[in-house]
């Protein structure tokens, strides 16, 4: 198989910083593989927040991550105060991509994209992305 290339975007939207905690280390010592996963997250909420959005608000609705990939680049270790920035990189019918770039002040730790849909929860299907957001970052 082979391995998954995520191109750098030309322009981030948004950037926070997030340290890391003894419990974010695994076995060896270093942080784990979930981790960037929860990390990601954290940082997607922080930027909805920025925006006045909220995951289970999003212009009345809510957001669903679809699909993520992952491409690690150097360990992270307890104490590292990680820069985590964030590009709406595309953007779909019925949701986008988030693409992230976590870096610990000098060298890159990773790479993820996060596909997020947009979903109704009381019809319980996919909504058409809203205007406002779309126009944000066309």
């Amino acid at each position: 198989m082979p391995r998954i290339r995520l191109k750098l975007p030309e322009t981030y939207h948004f950037s926070t910083k997030l340290t890391l905690r003894i419990y974010d280390m695994n076995y060896g010592a270093h942080m784990g593989n979930d981790v960037v996963l929860s990390l990601v997250h954290e940082a997607r909420v922080q930027f909805l927040k920025s925006l006045n959005l909220e995951e289970r608000n999003f212009y009345g609705f809510s957001l669903l991550m679809a699909d993520s990939a992952v491409v690690y680049k150097k360990e992270g270790f307890y104490g590292d105060e990680l820069d985590v920035k964030i590009s709406v990189s595309e953007l779909y019918v019925y949701g986008f991509e988030l693409f992230y770039l976590i870096t610990n002040g000098k060298d890159e730790v990773a790479r993820v994209k996060t596909g997020l849909v947009c979903y109704d929860k009381s019809n319980k299907k996919l909504i058409k992305i809203p205007l406002p957001f779309s126009d944000l970052f066309k």
